[in-house]
């Protein structure tokens, strides 16, 4: 039976296809290559492709990372990708992180209010939610064994040395934009910081033949 191509929410759509990729330079396209290489050999062998985003607090850059690689997944409908996000310890998903995303035109609604509230995001009326909340990379919710372990920020990468059940370690790293909260630049930050990482998703996905 065949399956059909999730459809994305219009402005995340017109978001995606406004997305410039001509910034990556050839040094940041070769960060980037090793998770092309991870996900193409699972696509090529048609295996599920689990990818898991970790940051320390897993609180802004990793569930930027995880939201954006699941939509992009179904923008170029590459199928059997599940994305997810972990820490090396867990806080709370940052509010303005979640703003970005609604600001995009991702459908968020909250499930649980709390200290670490759990968020719903959704990039199409038909989509699967990223059930989005901080926990640690190791936690339950998330795989397991034959993932790839994507580290988003540097104290994670160096703090992580050995990931139980990783398949392959790949350090893609980004800014911070936590340095800008609660400044008159933070909306900019974030949404500059989202848009990178937009991007360079969009790259990697772009280069997977199916």
């Amino acid at each position: 039976m065949k399956t059909v191509k999730t459809e994305l929410f219009d402005r995340i759509e017109t978001k995606i296809q406004s997305l410039d990729t001509t910034f990556l330079t050839q040094e940041r396209k070769n960060t980037l290559q090793p998770l092309i290489d991870f996900i193409q050999n699972k696509q090529s062998n048609q295996q599920e492709i689990r990818l898991n985003f970790i940051c320390t607090h897993n609180s802004r850059r990793s569930h930027l990372s995880q939201v954006w690689a699941q939509t992009m997944a179904a923008y170029f409908d590459i199928k059997n990708v599940f994305c997810y996000s972990g820490g090396t310890e867990a806080t709370a998903l940052f509010p303005v992180a979640a703003q970005t995303l609604a600001n995009t035109g991702f459908e968020i609604k909250t499930i649980a209010e709390g200290k670490n509230p759990i968020y719903s995001i959704k990039h199409g009326a038909n989509s699967h939610p990223v059930v989005g909340f901080s926990k640690t990379y190791d936690d339950a919710f998330n795989p397991q064994a034959a993932f790839a372990a994507i580290l988003t920020c540097s104290s994670a990468d160096q703090g992580c040395p050995f990931i139980a059940g990783a398949e392959k370690r790949i350090p893609i790293t980004f800014e911070d934009p936590k340095a800008f909260d609660n400044t008159p630049q933070q909306a900019e930050k974030y949404e500059e910081r989202s848009t990178q990482i937009a991007s360079e998703l969009f790259y990697v996905f772009s280069k997977i033949k199916k």
